[in-house]
């Protein structure tokens, strides 16, 4: 099934189909072009797809900006993602799904802030997750930033709330994957 189609069958409304849809555009274009960059046998097809499904759980949790009138947290829509594409017979992709939130979600920042996932590592271990996790970083889902690439300072200043070491990690990415 089409990436389009399986966003269709999941998002209630029109606004978060456009809405999970474009940023999932904006995500796959720069991963690609990432992938191309780097040019070393990566699975361009899947980096593709799953950069576009990689926020469908979104289409079911409290998203009310977009469209999105489930009832979980934001938060755990990385997992519910991992859940529906793995019914959907995508494994791979549902991984991305888990993996993607910041710059990955470790068993300890879960029980460090409380959060409502399971205590698990949720980071992006290939090199494809990776990549579609970094362009993540760079789009937001808000209606009015959706075609506006953040700059690489202002993902930086995001990830610091956070702690010091997301911010690190996303600088190691960028040494890896170039901006």
């Amino acid at each position: 099934m089409l990436p389009e189609t399986l966003l269709g069958k999941y998002c209630s409304t029109t606004a978060a189909y456009d809405a999970i849809l474009l940023h999932g555009r904006m995500v796959a274009d720069k991963a690609l072009a990432v992938a191309r960059r780097l040019d070393n046998g990566l699975d361009l097809p899947f980096i593709g797809e799953a950069a576009l499904l990689h926020d469908i759980g979104v289409a079911l949790v409290q998203a009310p900006h977009i469209g999105c009138h489930g009832e979980e947290p934001y938060i755990r829509h990385g997992i519910i993602g991992r859940e529906v594409l793995e019914r959907e017979g995508l494994p791979r992709h549902a991984l991305v799904c888990e993996r993607h939130i910041g710059v990955g979600l470790t068993a300890a920042d879960i029980v460090t802030q409380g959060l409502p996932l399971p205590p698990r590592d949720m980071v992006p271990i290939s090199t494809e997750e990776r990549i579609i996790c970094f362009a993540d970083l760079f789009f937001s889902k808000m209606p009015d930033k959706l075609e506006k690439e953040k700059s690489v300072d202002k993902v930086r200043q995001g990830l610091a709330r956070f702690a010091a070491e997301k911010a690190a990690i996303f600088d190691r990415w960028l040494e890896e994957f170039g901006e």
